[in-house]
């Protein structure tokens, strides 16, 4: 079940999106729950940290939704964010909120689908990884969908994750090969950054999970580089 909230303040083009959602889940068996406001500030009233996808409007009454999605990132840095507006030059201002992609007024239904399409491909993706981490007690699995990052030192590795660290062994060699082809860098030798947690970039520190992180001056220009393309791809990187 996927659960879909959609912030829109027209009347028409939100009953046209569930009918969208409605349409989308017939032909491809895709069950969601769907809960639409008005503006930002019912959303935020009821907003809880289940929800995977939110269709939000740029143009609200009441807050933007720019300044919407920037206070969404603070209690919700993973939801996928889809911006639907008719300001498609202001769209790509998403990126900078960790917008995953963008649908430009008026919607068609193929559009939409095809968006849809690749947002629940990338959330299913995202709760099926995982990877076996080796501590002193065994095994552990850990999803890479709640690892925020890792951090080595010496032999040492610390997974930090959304419910807490998990120490294990090994090298950030072997994390890296581990967690190929998803979006991770490495921001200095010691701490592999999953970029979709990322919060904040400020001068030579990363901030994830709450944590400044420091970004090693060698690493620096690869690392804003990984960062700025996977949300040029509106996180169509796979993880």
């Amino acid at each position: 079940m996927i659960k879909m909230c959609i912030v829109e303040d027209d009347g028409s083009t939100r009953n046209a999106l569930k009918g969208f959602i409605r349409r989308y889940a017939e032909q491809n068996g895709q069950p969601s729950d769907v809960f639409a406001y008005g503006d930002a500030t019912s959303f935020f009233a009821e907003y809880s940290k289940d929800t995977d996808i939110v269709l939000m409007d740029i143009e609200l009454p009441d807050l933007n939704g720019l300044e919407a999605v920037r206070k969404l990132r603070l209690i919700d840095s993973r939801v996928i964010v889809i911006f639907v507006t008719n300001l498609a030059q202001y769209a790509v201002k998403g990126y900078e909120v960790n917008a995953f992609d963008f649908i430009v007024k008026p919607v068609s239904y193929y559009q939409f689908a095809m968006k849809l399409r690749r947002a629940l491909e990338y959330l299913h993706t995202l709760r099926n990884r995982e990877i076996w981490v080796t501590t002193r007690h065994g095994k552990r699995m850990v999803a890479a969908s709640e690892l925020r990052y890792v951090e080595a030192m010496k032999h040492v590795i610390t997974y930090h994750t959304t419910a807490g660290e998990v120490v294990g062994s090994g090298t950030l060699k072997r994390v890296l090969d581990d967690l190929e082809g998803l979006p991770f860098a490495l921001c200095n030798r010691c701490y592999l950054v999953n970029l979709s947690y990322i919060t904040e970039i400020k001068g030579n520190t990363v901030v994830v999970g709450g944590r400044e992180l420091q970004i090693a001056a060698p690493r620096r220009k690869a690392f804003l580089t990984s960062f700025n393309e996977y949300l040029s791809m509106g996180g169509e990187t796979k993880l």
